[in-house]
């Protein structure tokens, strides 16, 4: 199996964020283009003339030229803009598992494209993230050729290594795009190893390696420089990079920053998985001696809440603990055979799913993830290990049907505790745990499984299911790491085994779910279907949290390597699916708050609140928001009610933004766009509670929910909308033509290229280390050109390269070339580059107008009711789950406070029957799949059917660009259903905040 990588629109941003800075700059090739034209105009001979073929060309914009672009990409992405340039360091920040090396790597392919460049160094602060990025380097190949139509050449510079010094020579004197990898150890510490980079060397013709790589003026990617010290930093001069681009999460420095994509705006837009706490607290007091630990509350319309607690019974051969299901009224020291750790008053006397608590006769409150009585080390483990499992089921079930594979991870801290050679069968501790509880839960758990799940469990016995990736000896056993001062992995076979598995670990015929690892596998490897994290260490964990958690963030994949986001699953079931369930060794109250903390602090520059503080600096188009404008717009805000006295944004707020009705003063209403990218990017800090859960606090499960009776008055609603529909685009290509060749002619114009041209001599006397052209030759004369005039034959497939940014076919594009006027068909000669974005982005605006208005849909099928059955879910009761009577099930859900109250709203109005629509009823559209939300039957003096989207609060956010498109396709599917009716009733789609919205009401 092959992971597939999808071209996301957030990664193309992040990449132009960085192209976009030097735009101006002309292609390499057209730099020779123009240096030979002006060869012959001048009369010089090319000899007199140092063109270096194979290195980085130089920046030919000024730092005015460079400033100038950077405020414009700081300004559309958010940021406020710098005021000067203080260094040709430029930063990107990307929470954890949203692709930073894709990012830089297409950057390095996007900055070939633009302008020749073709000598990268990425820069690494550790084996195991060098190790991560050449296999994403490898496992990347033929997506990017696929786009870009070429391959990186890359290796790693290690000089253990026979072809370290020939990979050297060759990323110095080839044309192909080079890309070498280096952790800075190899080049800034003080081993006899990383000195060899500055010593003449005989396989080098006793040049110096650095000498090399410097000839190529380089460009510098600096993967996670927040772990780079002040040497490190201070010794990335040698290399003398063109420029420097940074990449991480948690910068401590950003120099210019030009993208941010933080932990709010990753999780907001749903590009990692949401994180949900199992936290194992022990409280022991010297009150309490008798062991118990409560699982979770169950709830039924068939029987008063109960409780699944693990106690201990007395048995002929000892004592065991035992999972049971208990009631108010259970008595523990009868249930257990008369253990006297329970006999004082140990009766259940309230079991509250409002509270998710039980509570005992004798004073005792359990809440789900609790140990009380006498719990040491071993059992606090032990507890740990099973949790694990038996969420990897729960989650293994769900997800076994859509084909998508569950891994989850233990980190322990020493390698005897998995695999002891000093027992006769080598299994530690850890691993004889695992196998007994996973024996004795898939046992427990076995009748809530479906047949084909449970055959798929029973394929593989369980001494097969887990394995150990750590460190390897000679004699192939594995061993505890060699770890740095900061507790990384210092070897390489920590990692080969895990990278070189990553892929094959997501097939299903490989049985091996259960990983096992050193807790020094911090950075460098991930893998995108970690659903579990468990840290089994004696101590609470040193290592930050994010650490932790960021080996399982990404979005799983299934069995055909393909992502399972948002645009597969739909909006509502995205974070269903995507959920990392972290199984940590103190309370969820105590992760959740350092990891809240570790989220604040690297966010700290974001604005939080709109004050005059957050709002000064940022730009509005044409003009700096200054103080006096930013105490008006507050003013304003807070007279409007769109802020509290805090500075936090009110419901007010959204619901205005949702019914386009914002006020605004009137010397900001031209600049109402830019106001809206400023309210989203400062949301309040509670985002940060919804991107933790707790996992036990939402542990009240409703078992074998099924459609009720309502079920029946709803089949007939059913029956008009369970079609399952293809589109198809239906639009006249010479009108779309004619639409784009209309814009063009109108609205193109293109930037004009500077070049350098130098005149240099050869000096008189030449030192052995001169190794460049730059350190053997002298300047004598400079001459700055702006060319304005068509340059000649350009090695560029105009057709090709517009076919491939817009998805049309080539002769498609042929046309629209042909119609277009010659003066603005001239352009492309002045700057291929700058004609080619432009041209493409008018074609794809045009195209998108053109789709919503042609398309049509055609039935492929039904949908069975089955999609309507859930074996259970979990949630708490008026937390996120409701009690309901006019709904297709007794239980209702929801994904938001908006929902909520309509749902409510639903209950009191003239309704018949509505129903929530599950995920799987998944409506195509080109911008990918729609999951409507409620389906309301109504009737009175007529029936109706109404199909409604809830909007509001910060989803009236996210209704523009791609959801609006889904929104008008949804339009034109209903339609199509509604023209199918035999009868005159029609089905009414609607985009709606509150139930006044139906037009019934």
């Amino acid at each position: 199996m092959k992971l597939r990588f999808k071209e996301q629109q957030y990664q193309i941003d992040a990449v132009n964020a960085i192209c976009d800075i030097f735009d101006g700059q002309p292609r390499k090739s057209l730099i020779k283009n123009i240096f030979d034209r002006e060869i012959k105009k001048s009369g010089l001979i090319e000899e007199e003339i140092i063109y270096n073929t194979f290195a980085n060309p130089k920046l030919l914009l000024g730092e005015d030229e460079i400033l100038k672009n950077l405020q414009k990409v700081q300004q559309r992405n958010s940021l406020k803009p710098d005021r000067k340039l203080e260094s040709l360091n430029f930063t990107v920040e990307m929470e954890t598992g949203t692709g930073k090396t894709y990012v830089y790597t297409r950057t390095i392919f996007e900055l070939n494209r633009r302008y020749g460049f073709s000598k990268f160094i990425i820069m690494v602060p550790s084996i195991a993230i060098r190790e991560g990025v050449h296999k994403s380097l490898e496992m990347t190949q033929e997506h990017f050729k696929e786009i870009f139509g070429k391959k990186l050449r890359f290796f790693i510079y290690d000089t253990k290594r026979p072809s370290n010094l020939t990979n050297i020579k060759s990323f110095a004197e080839n044309n192909d795009i080079w890309v070498m990898i280096m952790n800075y150890q190899a080049f800034a510490s003080r081993s006899e190893e990383s000195k060899k980079i500055y010593r003449e060397l005989d396989l080098m013709n006793s040049n110096r390696p650095i000498d090399v790589i410097r000839s190529a003026r380089p460009i510098l990617i600096i993967d996670e420089p927040q772990k780079f010290g002040d040497t490190a930093e201070s010794k990335l001069k040698e290399f003398d990079p063109l420029f420097i681009l940074r990449y991480s999460a948690t910068h401590k420095k950003d120099f210019h920053k030009v993208y941010r994509l933080d932990a709010i705006d990753a999780y907001n837009k749903k590009l990692v998985k949401k994180i949900s706490v199992k936290g194992i607290e022990v409280k022991n007091t010297t009150a309490t001696t008798g062991y118990l630990y409560l699982d979770e509350i169950l709830v039924s319309k068939e029987h008063y809440p109960k409780a699944k607690i693990e106690f201990e019974i007395k048995q002929k051969n000892g004592i065991k603990r035992v999972l049971k299901t208990f009631k108010e009224g259970d008595n523990l020291y009868e249930l257990s055979n008369n253990l006297t750790e329970y006999k004082d008053s140990y009766v259940i006397k309230e079991i509250n799913a409002l509270t998710n608590s039980v509570t005992l006769l004798n004073g005792i409150v359990l809440k789900p993830g609790e140990a009380v009585g006498e719990v040491n080390e071993d059992l606090l483990r032990r507890i740990q290990i099973r949790e694990t499992i038996r969420s990897h089921f729960e989650k293994e079930e769900e997800l076994f049907h859509r084909g998508i594979k569950v891994l989850s991870l233990f980190f322990i801290d020493e390698v005897k505790k998995y695999r002891n050679y000093d027992q006769p069968d080598t299994k530690g501790e850890y691993a004889r745990i695992f196998e007994e509880e996973y024996e004795k839960i898939k046992n427990e758990m076995k009748s809530l499984f479906n047949k084909e799940y449970f055959e798929y469990l029973e394929s593989f016995d369980v001494t097969n299911i887990h394995q150990g990736y750590f460190s390897i000896d000679k004699k192939g056993r594995l061993v505890d790491p060699k770890t740095d001062r900061e507790g990384n992995a210092k070897d390489e076979s920590a990692y080969e085994l895990i990278m070189k598995n990553k892929e094959r670990l997501l097939s299903f015929e490989e049985p091996v779910r259960f990983i096992f690892s050193h807790s020094a596998l911090r950075e460098g490897w991930d893998n995108p279907n970690i659903f579990q994290i468990c840290t089994l260490r004696h101590t609470k964990s040193t290592i930050s949290k994010r650490q932790e958690i960021g080996r399982g963030l990404r979005i799983c994949v299934d069995r055909n390597g393909e992502r399972v986001d948002a645009e597969k699953v739909g909006e509502d079931e995205f974070f269903e699916v995507n959920n990392l369930t972290v199984i940590a060794n103190e309370s969820y109250e105590e992760f959740a708050k350092s990891l809240q903390k570790e989220y604040l602090e690297t966010i700290k520059d974001r604005p939080l609140t709109f004050s005059v503080d957050n709002l000064k600096g940022l730009r509005l188009k044409d003009r700096e928001i200054d103080e006096q404008l930013a105490n008006k717009l507050v003013i304003s805000f807070a007279k409007n009610d769109y802020i509290d006295d805090d500075g936090v944004f009110t419901q007010k707020l959204y619901e205005d933004l949702e019914k386009d009705t914002l006020q605004l003063p009137e010397n900001f209403r031209e600049y109402k766009e830019e106001i809206f990218k400023i309210i989203q990017r400062i949301e309040n800090s509670t985002i940060l509670k919804n991107m933790i859960e707790n996992e036990k606090s939402k542990n009240v499960k409703v078992e074998k929910l099924t459609p009720n009776e309502n079920f029946k008055k709803f089949e007939e609603f059913w029956n008009k909308i369970k079609f399952k529909t293809t589109y198809r685009i239906d639009f006249d290509s010479d009108e779309l033509i004619n639409k784009v060749v209309q814009r063009i002619n109108d609205e193109l114009e293109i930037k004009k290229i500077k070049i350098e041209i130098s005149q240099i001599e050869q000096k008189e006397q030449i030192k052995t280390t001169d190794v460049t052209n730059q350190s053997m030759f002298a300047t004598t004369k400079r001459q700055i050109i702006q060319s304005d005039v068509a340059l000649g034959n350009i090695a560029i497939d105009l057709v090709g390269e517009l076919a491939k940014s817009t998805y049309l076919k080539r002769a498609t594009i042929g046309k629209i070339l042909q119609k277009i006027s010659p003066n603005k068909f001239a352009m492309f000669k002045i700057n291929p580059e700058d004609f080619i974005i432009k041209v493409a982005h008018i074609i794809e605006e045009e195209k998108a107008t053109t789709f919503i208005q042609s398309i049509a849909y055609d039935t492929s099928g039904e949908y069975d009711t089955e999609i309507f059955t859930i074996n259970n879910f979990k949630g708490k009761l008026e937390e996120d789950i409701i009690e309901v009577k006019k709904h297709i099930y007794d239980y209702l859900k929801y994904d938001s406070q908006i929902e909520k109250a309509f749902a409510k709203d639903l209950e009191n109005g003239d309704i018949v029957v509505y129903a929530k629509l599950p995920s799987k009823f998944k409506i195509p559209t080109p911008a990918g799949y729609y999951n409507p939300d409620f389906a309301i039957l109504f009737k009175k003096e007529k029936t109706m059917y109404f199909i409604a989207e809830t909007k509001g609060s910060l989803k009236s956010m996210e209704l523009r660009g791609k959801e609006k498109a889904k929104i008008e396709y949804a339009k034109r599917h209903f339609e199509y259903l509604s023209n199918l009716q035999k009868d005159e009733s029609k089905l009414i789609y609607k985009v709606v905040k509150s139930i006044e919205d139906l037009d019934f009401v």
